[in-house]
């Protein structure tokens, strides 16, 4: 089946009701039933390999046996009880995760902090509002005027606040009034990011790899740069790892490429393991420290399923498995699509690990129609803007199913190409 007849067809299974659903996503037309490893079958029994893998939520794969034995286990046990009162997996869990993420930051191996939440846009918002306390409470900032730094095409959610310091027009038009506090500068422009700090400066917060711009890796000198900078001026540099951390790029956090460890760290999406939503706040201790009983809070945020579910998801990331494949397999994807490139079938790659932006001719067509060839070829993957889609198979997927994938993608590039002039 091709693109087109894809279009035609609406759906592969299921037509979804649109008076029902709100109308704030629009997905490829299939309709997914069940799932196993990288790949996932839809309601008409045709198979799929996956090569977006939740954005990076799904780095284990669908259904990875551990994680789901370690949820099954939990529910039989106790599943919420609130922060009102403790449980026996709260501990451990950030125990856990500060051994393997406290020493790629700047708290260190004993100065570290955990505060469990549950989705990556909730990372964020209390990082942001930790950066302004501990502005206020520690550095000396005046009340009210404290600012954060963020950089340009960056994505760090969709709250209000978030939404707020977006140049994405399609998530920031129309929910104005926004909220004050940020500064935005091009993204891998240091010189621009000093320029931009002042007395009232808290904090700068930055993707070290921005997901949906397309997987835009920065030059090797950035994040040092930013690293310095941020330490001259005793501001925290926050480090938005929700999607490029937990073994994407081939480390487990993104910014041990260029070996800079930030003060916080925001981790979500892998963090779950594609079974529930986890996210957390790890870093300095005398900075998470500022925080007090009432100060921030979270009904559902550390309860026992999702401790029990990244608990596993550590035991995973604590052998570096999953960080190999992604180093491994990711010279595979990348020497591929750089070949797709030679051959005039794209315009440009970029990535680390596996993960990978491509950039079609827009002659050629839309990352949308690139991602309906695929999906005609049984192949998952999801456009972003314009003429740009993102790959980002799970880490568990095979050479085999990873060159399956590659080969789908050059004969969807293929029927995409515009006729001889």
């Amino acid at each position: 089946m091709t693109a087109q007849e894809v279009r035609a067809a609406g759906a592969y299974g299921q037509e979804p009701d649109p008076d029902v659903l709100a109308h704030n996503y629009h997905p490829l037309p299939v309709t997914i039933e069940s799932a196993e490893g990288a790949w996932v079958t839809d309601t008409a029994g045709r198979r799929y390999l996956d090569l977006l893998a939740g954005y990076s939520a799904l780095n284990f794969g669908h259904r990875h046996p551990q994680l789901v034995d370690a949820a099954v286990r939990q529910l039989g046990r106790v599943t919420l009880t609130s922060r009102a009162f403790d449980h026996d997996l709260l501990l451990p869990f950030a125990q856990r995760l500060s051994a393997l993420v406290g020493p790629l930051t700047a708290g260190g191996a004993d100065g570290t902090m955990v505060l469990p939440m549950n989705t990556g846009a909730e990372a964020v918002e209390t990082a942001i509002k930790v950066a302004r306390k501990w502005g206020y409470d520690v550095k000396g900032v005046e009340p009210g005027a404290a600012t954060i730094v963020v950089g340009s095409g960056n994505f760090h959610g969709r709250t209000t606040t978030i939404v707020s310091f977006s140049d994405d027009d399609d998530a920031r038009r129309g929910f104005d009034p926004y909220t004050p506090g940020f500064r935005t500068v091009p993204y891998g422009d240091a010189a621009a990011l000093r320029d931009a700090i002042d007395d009232t400066t808290v904090a700068v917060l930055l993707e070290p790899v921005q997901g949906e711009s397309g997987v835009v890796v920065p030059a090797d000198d950035y994040w040092p740069a930013v690293r310095a900078i941020t330490a001259e001026h005793d501001i925290l540099l926050i480090a938005d790892e929700i999607q490029s951390g937990l073994g994407r790029t081939g480390t487990t956090l993104a910014s041990e490429l260029w070996g800079v460890r930030p003060d916080l760290v925001t981790l979500g999406k892998a963090l779950g393991g594609g079974v529930l939503p986890v996210s957390a706040v790890v870093g300095r201790r005398d900075v998470l420290g500022v925080l007090t009983p009432g100060t921030h809070g979270s009904t559902f945020g550390g309860n026992p399923l999702a401790c029990a579910v990244a608990l596993a998801v550590i035991d995973l990331l604590a052998t570096d498995a999953p960080q190999a494949a992604a180093r491994e397999l990711g010279k595979v994807l990348h020497a591929r699509l750089a070949a797709l490139v030679d051959a005039g079938l794209l315009v440009r790659t970029r990535g680390v690990g596996l993960w990978a932006g491509l950039d079609l001719d827009p002659a050629r067509g839309t990352g949308r129609d690139l991602c309906e060839a695929l999906l005609a070829r049984g192949v998952l993957a999801k456009d972003t803007h314009g003429s740009t889609i993102r790959l980002a198979p799970p880490l568990t997927i095979s050479r085999a199913d990873l060159d399956h994938g590659l080969d789908a993608l050059t004969a969807a590039l293929e029927e995409l190409a515009p006729p001889a002039a």
